[in-house]
């Protein structure tokens, strides 16, 4: 009868351990299905021979100049606008006349540029969920707040939050309402560009061969 129980309780220990063996490597696989995939380091429909021939965009800086339609900017200041996990810059330009303009340089995940310019005399506010100016019809796309860093000449602090509205129109034009810190919002019209419309000419004796 011992000889039995004894038999008993180590085919249950050896049933008990097989068990355990099972579970942990069942767990150990589970663990490893649930790893995240490491972030691609780099974009692969990015158009590099663009980035040779044209200049790349998305390291334009103050002092730059940059080509937009044969018209040719100064880059006075640079905006970097960080909200969550997404980023976009906007670059205040300068041309040769005084006139000047925004560019903004997001990736979504496509290169998208576009050149925006300022309605100082505008009354609409954001809000509703279509908006009538300058004869078109703007349909509302995002809003949010974002915290940014300034560098060079842009009439801001160095540091601080914002918050905005985005409306498109069909055929890709743009409207966006912007306010930084306790300031009104200020209204700009956008119009989308090519790839090809921009040509970017980086200060002269800068090395930027560390930069992505």
């Amino acid at each position: 009868m011992n000889g039995s129980v004894a038999w008993l309780v180590t085919a249950v220990g050896c049933l008990i351990g097989a068990v355990g063996v099972v579970i942990a490597v069942v767990a150990l696989r589970r663990s490893r299905s649930r790893r995240p995939p490491q972030a691609a380091t780099t974009d692969p429909l990015r158009d590099h021979d663009a980035d040779v021939l044209r200049g790349d965009p998305r390291r334009l800086r103050p002092g730059d100049i940059v080509e937009i339609r044969q018209v040719s900017y100064l880059v006075r200041g640079t905006i970097r606008l960080v909200e969550g996990g997404w980023s976009w810059v906007e670059h205040l330009l300068d041309d040769a006349q005084g006139v000047r303009r925004w560019l903004s340089v997001e990736e979504d995940p496509e290169l998208e540029l576009v050149l925006w310019t300022a309605e100082a005399g505008a009354t609409v506010t954001p809000g509703a969920p279509t908006i009538d100016f300058a004869g078109r019809r703007y349909s509302w796309k995002e809003s949010g707040q974002a915290r940014f860093t300034a560098t060079g000449t842009t009439g801001l602090d160095p540091a601080g939050s914002m918050r905005y509205h985005d409306y498109q129109a069909p055929g890709g034009a743009r409207l966006s309402f912007e306010a930084y810190g306790e300031a009104g919002w200020e209204v700009a019209r956008g119009e989308l560009l090519h790839r090809t419309e921009v040509m970017i000419y980086p200060q002269a004796g800068e090395d930027r061969s560390g930069e992505h």
